[in-house]
């Protein structure tokens, strides 16, 4: 029965016979691709980077804008082949400026996502609490927007600065507010956390060395705009400069109560973090008499190489976001990454990428330049002077201080 079956089934024929070959061959083409795109890096997996920043609550430009930046860099390099062929994709994780929720976003990015590196951190709370995370994974902690002191000092191999520090940019306000200005009379009004306190030391030492000291001081709680007590506070003591360590819209409350009440005060300084162009936009036409420290270059001199790769860089790939030093530092921070990386032999892995980092030293991104070393994890030094109204513009140069 079975023999009479089969024999009843047709041979198949010659059109048929040519299908199945063609098919085959099909098959072993798509295979040998395949494992030709895996050679060449085609399909190689990509370099995941992390960030936990604030992308929601009263400090989220900061976040954001940061974020930008890094986006526009990092786009910019995937279309010039990547990292070795390796695309590289920015994992960001919103902490709203607070420190508990930063721990878990770095714990998160570490463990669950297993990303390369942390990048881009935004504020001195958030850093200083995931500080402990990162020695313990002994994963970089790469370009964090912040000035503090306790990033830097003690030296830390796994942190790594791309900005002067807040001292420097105290020091800097300082001589230009006594030296120049020739004000004696200087309060701080400052965030109640470490942030705050970093830059009402930073002031203070500034000060000392003068042989001054602040006539007051006042604070505000972080992610608030409650600045009424700090204010009364200030100015019990009629000074004429007050130096603000907050963010943008705590101090813009602060400056505009400041003038509605025809206060003292006739020069307000800022240090980088504020947000420059929320602070801005923020106070409107109150912005007289405002002067930002910063710690990059003015983000308009198309005289610099890097500017001009950043502004259309921004234009392709992040056009919904301003022009700005917070976009600017972004931008640097990827472009400094790329640099390192690239340049690392053989393996890319994290110990490699710090020791080539401290190796290389010297890292040109287009007429902005930053230097590193084997106890030296700060590239840049320069601060830079701006006032804000009624545009943005310089009011000195950056020094090496």
């Amino acid at each position: 029965m079975w023999h009479t079956v089969l024999n009843q089934k047709k041979a198949p024929g010659k059109r048929a016979r040519h299908y199945r070959a063609w098919l085959l061959a099909g098959l072993l083409f798509l295979s040998l691709a395949t494992m030709a795109m895996a050679r060449t890096g085609d399909s190689l997996p990509p370099l995941v980077l992390g960030q936990s920043c604030a992308l929601s609550g009263p400090a989220k430009n900061l976040g954001l804008e940061m974020r930008a930046g890094l986006q526009a860099a990092l786009a910019e390099i995937n279309d010039e082949g990547g990292i070795r062929g390796r695309n590289i994709v920015l994992l960001s994780r919103d902490d709203g400026y607070e420190p508990d929720r930063a721990i878990r976003n770095t714990l998160e990015l570490i463990q669950s996502d297993q990303v390369f590196l942390l990048i881009g951190e935004v504020g001195t709370p958030t850093s200083k609490a995931v500080i402990p995370i990162v020695e313990q994974y002994r994963i970089p902690f790469f370009a964090p927007f912040t000035g503090a002191e306790l990033l830097r000092t003690p030296f830390r191999r796994y942190v790594i600065n791309v900005r002067a520090s807040y001292y420097q940019e105290m020091e800097k306000l300082v001589s230009y507010l006594t030296d120049q200005k020739k004000i004696s009379r200087i309060a701080c009004f400052y965030q109640n956390d470490s942030y705050g306190f970093d830059g009402l030391k930073g002031i203070e030492q500034a000060l000392r060395r003068r042989g001054m000291e602040l006539v007051s001081r006042g604070s505000y709680e972080r992610n608030t705009i409650a600045v009424m007590g700090g204010l009364r506070e200030i100015y019990r003591a009629e000074p004429e400069a007050v130096i603000l360590v907050g963010t943008y819209a705590a101090c813009a409350e602060f400056i505009k109560l400041s003038k509605a009440r025809n206060k003292s005060a006739r020069i307000f300084a800022n240090i980088s973090f504020v947000g420059t162009e929320s602070l801005k936009q923020v106070l409107g036409p109150h912005g007289d008499q405002v002067i930002v420290s910063q710690v990059v270059p003015y983000p308009w001199d198309i005289r610099i190489p890097l500017i001009r790769q950043y502004r259309n860089a921004m234009h392709k790939y992040q056009r919904d976001y301003p022009i700005g030093f917070i976009t600017l530092e972004g931008y640097i921070a990827g472009k400094l990454f790329a640099a390192i990386a690239r340049a690392v032999p053989g393996e890319l892995t994290r110990e490699k990428f710090i020791d080539t980092m401290e190796k290389i030293g010297r890292f040109d991104l287009g007429g902005v330049v930053l230097d590193f070393g084997p106890t030296d994890h700060q590239g840049m030094e320069s601060i830079y002077l701006t006032t804000i109204y009624p545009a943005i513009q310089k009011v000195q140069d950056g020094e090496r201080r």
